[in-house]
This record gives structure tokens, C-alpha cells and sequence, in this order.
């Protein structure tokens, strides 16, 4: 005789729907008649009984909405911070910040407290995605959007960058201003910008007939100013290039520290674009070209995404990509006036 009791997650799987569906029918909350169907018949034939205790239990909202991302510091997450709490503050909501530093054990706790009512929904901004996280994601019982990219098998919202289109933006402008020998400080490239730009970085290298020289790729500890100076250093004492694409505007601005620490004038001797285009790329000496990734469209996107999933749960899933616009400054333009390219 079998001990195995049935679970949701059983359920779920006989029924062909997500866990989250399996609660919403349990709970009595709206679904379509197709799912509460598929959900009633796979009870019954399992022979599920939920906890009565659990069943009898009122659906409460908590009226508060949490992001989740690995540092608080980064301006691309403040711009998408400030975009998600407008949008929540105009549907009644309060955010809740929480910064994980890009560990997994970290994001997965969060993940496990939002089943336990600590919010009603989760933005969340993943570094790395890892098996462990998308296990958890696919298993969710409440809301989330990711910011970034996931398996189509994981069904949830979600809200991405075309940084590959953003970093071939940066390249052809640099070509298009006379730079061969361009070089690139990339953030790690077990993370999902790291990876994605690097691929995108040798991809349109080969594409434009730029210098393939290995010694112009060099990969910084993370995406902050202390790792891209450590890494600035490692390409001077190697090679001077003739530009310098940093992974995010962080890198770019430790590499323009080092480049002036060295007596190379930027953009005369070594011409400079960063990634993100936050606001740091207007004050520095000389500003700063970048491609800009949409970071206030993808908060305001995925805001609107999770209010909407909390309004209707059985709408279809969501998937948008935010497209990539530069901003030309005077870090990358050699004896001309800086303006805006789209």
C-alpha cells in the first residue's frame, strides 16, 4: 500500500497546468472553466484532499509588490526601481526592495517568503539563472516577471534587453569613426549581460572586420567601478587600443579613470562607450557615449506586467523585448560635435 499523499504540484502535472493554477481553482479564485475543469477531474482521480484548515482560509492581499535584484547601487536597478514604484504607487501599491547581492541561496529565500504572504508579486532581475532558480520559478504560486531572459518552458512574464543589438550599435559607430583595434571590459561571463554581450561583442568583430586579438578582451571581477580599474589595468599593460567598449557604464568610467591615469587622452588617443546610459554618462569628463537598454521601459514593462497578472492570472504569458538607443557623446567622436543617434 502506497504512503504517497497527493500535492499540488501532482495535480498540476496530471491537469497539463502550472502550480499556480492548481491554488488559484483550490482557492476559489477566478480561472478559466477549461483549467478549473482539467484541475477538478486530475483532483479526483489523484484523490487529492487539501487541508481543510488551509481551504478555509481568507484570500488576503498585502498590497505590496517586491523587487528583487543583486545591487541596490547600480543605477540601471534605481532607474528601473523608480519606474516599478511609480506604476505601483498609481495601482495602490507599496514596493518592497530587496538586494541579493546575485546569490542564489539569497534569491531563492525571497522566493520562498513571497509563498508565505510577504508580498503579492515579485519583479525580479536575476544575474544568473541558474537550474535552481528557474525550478523554483516554474513552481510558483504567485505572480513573478523576470527582468532578463528565461527558457520558454518557464511560463511567467517576462520583460528582456536586446543588448546583443546594443553592443552591435556601439561597434558600428566606433567602426564608423575610424576605431579597428576596439577592446572590451566585460563584466563576467558566467552572468546573463556578461554572456550575452560577449557573444555579441565576437559576433560583430568577425562581422566588421575589426582587429580579432585576443588580448583586447578582458573580463572584470563584476560590473563596478573597483573591478573595471583592476581590469582597465590588465588591457594597458597588454595592449593600447584604439577604443575601449565597457560591458555597462561602470566599467566604461573605470576604464576612462585609467586611460587619464595614463596620460591617454580620450577620445584622441583611445575613444570610450559604455552600456546602460544612466545618468553618470552626462557628468563625466569627457561624457560618455552609451547604448542605453531601456532600464526605466523594462521597470515601467515588467510593473505593468505583474499588476496585470494580479488583475487577470489566466491571461496569456507575457514575453517583450525593449529595443536598444545610443547616445553619442564626446567620449567616442574624434574633432566632432556630440548629438543623439537612435
Amino acid at each position: 500500500m502506497t504512503t504517497d499523499r497527493p500535492t499540488v504540484a501532482r495535480v498540476a502535472r496530471h491537469a497539463g497546468v502550472s502550480v499556480a493554477s492548481v491554488s488559484r481553482v483550490l482557492n476559489g479564485l477566478p480561472a478559466s472553466p477549461e483549467t478549473r475543469e482539467a484541475v477538478e477531474r486530475a483532483a479526483a482521480e489523484l484523490g487529492y484532499r487539501p487541508n481543510a484548515f488551509a481551504r478555509g482560509l481568507k484570500v488576503r492581499r498585502s498590497q505590496q509588490l517586491a523587487l528583487a535584484v543583486a545591487d541596490v547601487g547600480n543605477p540601471v536597478y534605481v532607474e528601473m526601481m523608480r519606474a516599478i514604484e511609480d506604476e505601483a504607487r498609481i495601482r495602490g501599491y507599496r514596493l518592497l526592495v530587496s538586494s541579493t547581492g546575485g546569490r542564489i541561496d539569497d534569491t531563492l529565500a525571497l522566493l520562498d517568503s513571497l509563498g508565505h504572504g510577504y508580498a503579492d508579486g515579485l519583479v525580479l532581475s536575476p544575474v544568473r539563472v541558474e537550474p535552481a532558480l528557474l525550478d523554483a520559478l516554474r513552481g510558483a504560486t504567485y505572480p513573478v516577471v523576470v527582468i532578463g531572459t528565461v527558457p520558454t518552458d518557464v511560463r511567467i512574464d517576462n520583460v528582456r534587453a536586446n543588448s546583443a543589438g546594443g553592443v552591435r550599435m556601439a561597434l558600428e559607430h566606433l567602426h564608423d569613426n575610424g576605431c579597428r583595434r576596439v577592446a572590451f571590459v566585460n563584466g563576467p561571463a558566467d552572468t546573463v549581460p556578461g554572456s550575452a554581450r560577449r557573444r555579441a561583442f565576437e559576433r560583430n568583430v568577425r562581422a566588421l572586420g575589426l582587429d580579432p586579438d585576443e588580448s583586447l578582451r578582458v573580463e572584470a571581477g563584476d560590473f563596478t567601478l573597483a573591478e573595471g580599474r583592476k581590469a582597465a589595468e590588465a588591457l594597458l599593460a597588454r595592449t593600447v587600443p584604439d577604443a575601449v567598449l565597457g560591458g555597462n557604464d561602470l566599467l566604461a568610467i573605470a576604464t576612462m579613470q585609467v586611460l587619464s591615469e595614463h596620460d591617454l587622452r580620450i577620445p584622441e588617443d583611445v575613444a570610450v562607450v559604455g552600456m546602460d546610459d544612466t545618468e553618470l554618462a552626462g557628468v563625466t569628463t569627457p561624457t560618455l557615449t552609451s547604448v542605453g537598454l531601456g532600464a526605466l521601459e523594462r521597470g515601467r514593462t515588467a510593473a505593468r506586467l505583474l499588476l496585470d497578472r494580479l488583475e487577470d492570472p489566466e491571461r496569456e504569458v507575457q514575453r517583450v523585448t525593449v529595443q536598444p538607443r545610443m547616445t553619442v557623446r564626446r567620449s567616442s567622436l574624434r574633432g566632432a560635435t556630440a548629438g543623439e543617434a537612435r
